[in-house]
């Protein structure tokens, strides 16, 4: 009897111990995590480029525009000289002045330049004593409840930046849309609502004591605050996944005859591995992320590999100790269920693999072209952050953006800060070469720190933050304009940095990903070209879905507004894309190999592959699509990103890839496809995923 098999066992002979355990150890960190509370704090941070050096420079020397700032914009109709209109703002924003979070204030009377040349539209300057992430939402809503105090007849205020930003968004409710979709796929794949619930309640138990610990972490590490709803999005697909693997088997067993507390054994022993490996391959991939060096995802991927591991905990311990539980009443559900079926199991899909069989390069060729098709618009991904400039147009933050970009030019909105050692006189050379280059509109006068021991001035570009023009001027700046020692920084050039960075060292965490999973895939088969087959097609599913996601969100099809791809999609969609598609190529290729061992004949051995995988895996899938599809409706641009590029990856794995590309290559390859060389089967070890089926015995 096998590791899982015993664990299976002891599960089921104490279920109601192992359930009480998860209980009290769920509860016991629920409860820990609400004493503690959230520290979730953003680390965007990049040694080693200029935009790090401008905020460290910024910081050491005490200049006011080390914290981030919000916009208070006003468009009076009569003026932002009418006295009524001043007394208002004057009045508001010294009230502003005094709130919490607020380090400064600086009104459009201060600077000519905050107001627009028919002075109907101004904006006053609201420094926060921090980064945008930094400050409590409280305090930001504090913030734009006074300064609207200076609307009044034909005065119109909007609040700007990012810190208004993510005060405004709220919680779309995806998370429950999903679960309910969840829900209804699993009552029509076994027809009872109790078979259903257990895939569920075990999902739920995993992602509950996952965000659990990953509160308590927050208060030690840095961790950012998009993770909760990220992990849920992972750990809801992934644990309704891996107790789907296992209840099927274990519904399996029951219809070759075996007794319930046998059939969980069985099925672990069987199902347990396959969820086992494909989890290690999911944890392998997302820590690839930690090799980017970038902290913002670093946090990220260590928490959702957690919630991963927990979930793969969960199916093993706390699902069999459901089963024993419940073993009785799905017993009889699922004998009564199938007894009124007069459909030949896996008929449907055992005649899809033999069409595929008869015709593989057509079949091959067709799914091909059309993944390469869809990964076409990948060439031309953009990446970058969306600004207001992407927010619905109802919103006071893109109000803003658009009054000030009314009122003062696109550039207005995403100013670049450089910042220079020196005195005034250097200051004053740097602005005058700013004021020459082509692509600037203005640069202030240089302002001075606490110290005086360097100068900023800010650039407003002639072209909008997110317009590739604008990248080009950072670049021009940096190498031809200014001198040694003066830097650009400012979140336009810290978000050109940032997709600039996860730009270069995409290739080595894809590297390093593909040749760990390789590798374990090469182990568990005992094949060469099977984990290359594996790499290949997933890559090929990740850029589909990474088409699709820059079709939809970049070149703004479906009424979606464009932008560019948020920079570290691409990375996060190829981590967990990649982990993934796994658990369905170990699922369907362990049948396949089982199979294959039994039977010597490679045609047979993926017809019975697949007849046998094809309704779990499509059930799985569909499940996971509806769980990230749902978050489509969030209102983050970032959720909504990752929701449909996992969707769609999902979508075209179970589809395309499992149910045309992998039979047509494997009838290709024949036995080769199980090929080793002999020198390296000598040393590597033997990992069996699957023991071959036994007489069913009853009992």
């Amino acid at each position: 009897m096998g590791v899982f098999a015993r664990l299976a066992s002891w599960a089921y002979r104490h279920r109601w111990y192992a359930l009480g355990a998860w209980v009290l150890v769920l509860v016991a960190i629920t409860a820990g995590s609400q004493a503690a509370g959230s520290d979730y704090r953003n680390d965007f941070s990049l040694p080693g480029t200029q935009s790090q050096r401008a905020t460290e420079l910024l910081k050491a020397h005490g200049a006011p525009q080390a914290g981030d700032s919000l916009q208070v914009v006003v468009q009076a109709r009569d003026g932002l000289r009418s006295p009524a209109v001043e007394r208002g703002l004057r009045a508001a924003m010294g009230e502003v002045g005094g709130l919490p979070g607020v380090a400064g204030v600086r009104l459009p009377y201060d600077d000519p330049g905050a107001v627009s040349g028919d002075g109907t539209i101004g904006y006053a300057t609201v420094t926060l004593t921090g980064k945008a992430e930094s400050v409590p939402k409280d305090d930001v809503k504090a913030i734009m409840d006074a300064a609207r105090a200076a609307e009044g007849p034909g005065t119109r205020v909007e609040i700007g930046g990012e810190a208004v930003r993510g005060a405004e968004e709220e919680g779309g409710g995806a998370e429950g849309a999903g679960m309910l979709a969840a829900l209804v796929v699993l009552v029509l794949l076994f027809g009872s609502l109790l078979a259903a619930a257990l895939p569920l309640v075990t999902a739920l138990f995993a992602v509950g004591g996952a965000m659990g610990l990953i509160v308590l972490a927050s208060r030690a590490a840095t961790v950012a605050d998009f993770t909760p709803p990220i992990m849920m999005l992972v750990g809801l697909g992934v644990g309704v996944d891996y107790a789907l693997l296992v209840f099927y088997r274990y519904r399996h067993e029951l219809l070759a005859g075996s007794a319930p507390r046998e059939a969980t054994v069985r099925a672990l022993d069987a199902a347990g591995r396959t969820v086992f490996v494909a989890g290690c391959t999911v944890i392998i991939a997302l820590l690839g992320l930690v090799v980017l060096g970038l902290g913002a995802l670093q946090g990220v991927a260590l928490a959702v590999a957690l919630t991963v591991l927990v979930t793969m905990l969960a199916s093993l311990t706390l699902l069999p100790a459901l089963l024993g539980i419940f073993g009785g009443r799905i017993e009889r559900t699922v004998r009564r269920r199938a007894a009124k079926s007069r459909r030949e199991p896996g008929a449907g899909w055992r005649r899809l693999a033999t069409a595929v069989q008869r015709r593989p390069v057509p079949a091959l060729a067709v799914a091909v072209l059309g993944l390469l098709a869809l990964s076409a618009p990948a060439l031309d991904m953009r990446l970058g952050f969306a600004d207001a400039g992407n927010d619905p147009e109802s919103s006071t933050s893109r109000q803003a953006y658009d009054l000030l970009a009314e009122g003062f030019g696109p550039g207005v909105n995403g100013p670049l800060i450089v910042v220079g050692e020196g005195g005034a006189a250097a200051g004053a050379q740097v602005r005058g070469a700013l004021a020459g280059t082509d692509g600037v509109a203005s640069a202030t006068p240089p302002i001075p720190s606490a110290d005086g021991r360097i100068y900023t001035v800010l650039v407003i570009p002639d072209t909008a933050p997110q317009d590739e023009r604008t990248a080009d001027l950072v670049h021009t700046l940096r190498a031809d304009v200014l001198p040694a020692g003066a830097v650009v920084g400012g979140s336009t050039a810290a978000a050109l940095d940032f997709s600039e960075t996860v730009s270069k060292r995409l290739p080595l965490f894809a590297a390093i990903v593909v040749g760990l999973s390789s590798l374990l895939l090469l182990v568990v088969f005992r094949s060469l070209l099977i984990p290359v087959k594996a790499a290949v097609l997933n890559l090929l599913g990740i850029g589909a879905a990474l088409g699709v996601i820059t079709a939809v969100f970049q070149y703004g099809w479906f009424g979606v507004p464009a932008g560019p791809v948020e920079a570290f999609i691409p990375v996060m969609i190829f981590a967990i894309v990649f982990g993934l598609s796994m658990d369905y190529e170990v699922f369907l290729l362990s049948r396949i190999h089982e199979e294959w061992v039994r039977t010597r004949d490679p045609a047979a051995a993926v017809r019975e592959g697949l007849a046998s995988t094809g309704q779990v895996i499509t059930a799985a899938a569909a499940i996971m699509i509806v769980v990230f599809a749902a978050f489509v409706l969030s209102p983050s641009r970032m959720l909504q990103q990752f929701g449909l590029g996992l969707a769609v990856a999902i979508l075209l794995d179970a589809v395309v890839i499992r149910c045309l590309i992998v039979p047509a290559v494997l009838r290709l390859l024949g036995r080769y496809a199980w090929w080793l060389p002999a020198p390296l089967a000598r040393r590597i070890p033997e990992v069996s995923l699957e023991r071959p089926a036994e007489p069913a015995r009853t009992g």
